[in-house]
């Protein structure tokens, strides 16, 4: 398989383009951006925290097996004002949950719940993205960030602004960014099962 190329403002609009062809995913996305800021934008009772926990792990296959104590996590954690203030250590937050006596990381879920609520302010941790990420850092060597740097939310972020900067893409906001990673590391990496 060939290398993704170099990013640029024309292949980042091609996937962005390309995006809005994806009947299943635009729909997803629809019904989510209806349900975290009509239906329940605020996260001041558990059943809207459940309802979107649920809705995300289904759409998003995160294998949450405990949704509920995931909701009840994150119900606890008092979310709203940190979501407002756009308080990027909030991802770190809510990440860590304690189920059967047990504390999971459930980072890539916990960035997009945020991201779900706030998506110009929180980019979408994933497998995908960090494929990318890494690809081209290796490629072009324009940052000096580690893979495990990415599991550190402030230090995601900043990856994602070192990308945007150094291929001249500042015109394109976090979300836009994040969608055409996630494809592009869809494409050129995908998931063996």
């Amino acid at each position: 398989m060939t290398s993704p190329k170099r990013p640029s403002a024309e292949i980042v609009s091609t996937y962005l383009n390309r995006w809005k062809t994806l009947e299943n995913y635009m729909l997803q996305e629809d019904s989510l951006r209806k349900l975290f800021k009509e239906l329940c934008p605020d996260n001041k009772s558990i059943e809207s925290v459940l309802l979107k926990v649920s809705a995300l792990n289904d759409f998003y296959s995160t294998n949450i097996f405990d949704t509920y104590t995931v909701a009840k996590h994150i119900f606890n954690c008092d979310i709203d004002e940190d979501l407002e203030n756009e308080n990027i250590s909030l991802v770190g937050k809510i990440a860590p949950v304690t189920i059967s006596g047990k504390t999971r990381n459930f980072y890539s879920f916990s960035s997009k719940y945020c991201s779900h609520h706030k998506p110009e302010a929180f980019p979408i941790y994933d497998s995908y993205v960090e494929k990318m990420l890494m690809h081209f850092k290796k490629k072009d060597r324009y940052a000096s960030f580690k893979k495990d740097d990415l599991k550190n939310y402030s230090q995601f972020l900043g990856a994602i602004h070192e990308f945007k900067k150094y291929y001249n893409l500042v015109e394109f906001s976090l979300r836009q960014i994040d969608i055409y990673l996630w494809l592009t590391g869809k494409e050129y990496f995908p998931n063996k099962y």
